[in-house]
């Protein structure tokens, strides 16, 4: 069953909302460990927050979230990613800005915050997707630069001997992603992930793909979306919200309902995602049993966990 939740800020004031993934209590997202989850989601909140409140760019707010999260180990981004059937952490990430611009990058090795290299390819590049961009590459574009090592933790290396061993089925919902409003009316997002558990090397899923994990434009929506990849791309479900929008004349709540009836419920798929629409309108939503999200609007976030 879907749950929505919607939130309005006070005129003049900026919105945020972000998410560390959707899927099953009884998967990799298990509530056990409730408090640590929620620490970390109100940091990655409060870096996002202090940019807007400042007067700050969407772009700096979500890049600022997304990067906290991707230096937790407890979420699927960055350092503590999920591993591939290999053992390698292969890290996918996006930005989009209002104006439309954009920048991806898909099973990056070597970069230690993977948001900030979409980010550097948009800004600094005349492309939009790069795969594994290499170390003199991330130097030049004076990026962090991380041993591969440094993204693998102890509880993902046991995570993936379950899953290939099959005592333990692979979480397919680890994302993390935000999305923002600044005082000036400008919209923004940021989306990066691990990927699946035991996953293929190689495997690339929505993340890094525009319009279906990201999608942003001014006057009318920015989204993050968390789920199972394959089908949040052939939905191209980011994109599809803010077309309801656009095209239908939908609210953004019923735009982001009517994209996971038709998209993913129908199809037997699962997810959430995270909106923020060109009036500041603040959507939370997954049709997932369950999803972390911070959201605003306000210095202090609502969370669910």
């Amino acid at each position: 069953m879907m749950q929505l939740f919607e939130a309005v800020p006070a005129a003049g004031q900026p919105s945020l909302a972000l998410h560390g993934g959707a899927g099953s209590r009884t998967q990799e997202l298990s509530l056990t460990e409730g408090a640590p989850y929620a620490h970390g989601l109100r940091a990655a909140y409060q870096a996002g927050w202090q940019v807007l409140a400042a007067g700050g760019a969407a772009l700096d707010a979500v890049c600022a979230s997304v990067a906290v999260l991707e230096d937790d180990p407890l979420f699927n981004a960055g350092r503590g990613a999920s591993l591939t059937a290999t053992g390698q952490a292969e890290l996918d990430a996006s930005v989009m800005t209002g104006a439309g611009r954009a920048g991806a990058v898909a099973a990056a090795h070597r970069a230690r915050n993977p948001v900030q290299l979409a980010r550097a390819i948009m800004e600094q590049t005349d492309h939009v997707l790069l795969v594994d961009p290499d170390v003199e590459f991330l130097k030049a574009h004076g990026l962090e630069v991380a041993e591969p090592g440094w993204f693998v933790t102890e509880h993902r290396r046991r995570q993936l001997e379950k899953v290939l061993t099959g005592r333990a089925a692979a979480a397919r919902h680890g994302t993390v992603g935000a999305v923002a409003r600044d005082t000036s009316g400008r919209v923004a997002a940021a989306t990066s992930t691990g990927g699946i558990v035991g996953q293929s090397d190689g495997r690339v899923g929505d993340t890094p793909i525009i319009g279906a994990g990201v999608y942003a434009r001014d006057q009318l929506a920015a989204i993050s979306c968390t789920g199972h990849g394959e089908a949040f791309i052939r939905g191209v479900i980011a994109h599809d919200v803010a077309a309801r929008v656009k095209y239908a004349g939908a609210t953004l709540a019923g735009a982001v309902r009517a994209t996971f009836a038709e998209e993913l419920t129908r199809r037997g798929s699962d997810g959430g995602l995270v909106a923020v629409g060109g009036d500041g309108r603040i959507v939370v939503a997954h049709n997932a049993p369950a999803m972390f999200s911070a959201r605003g609007p306000g210095p202090d976030p609502e969370l669910t966990l």
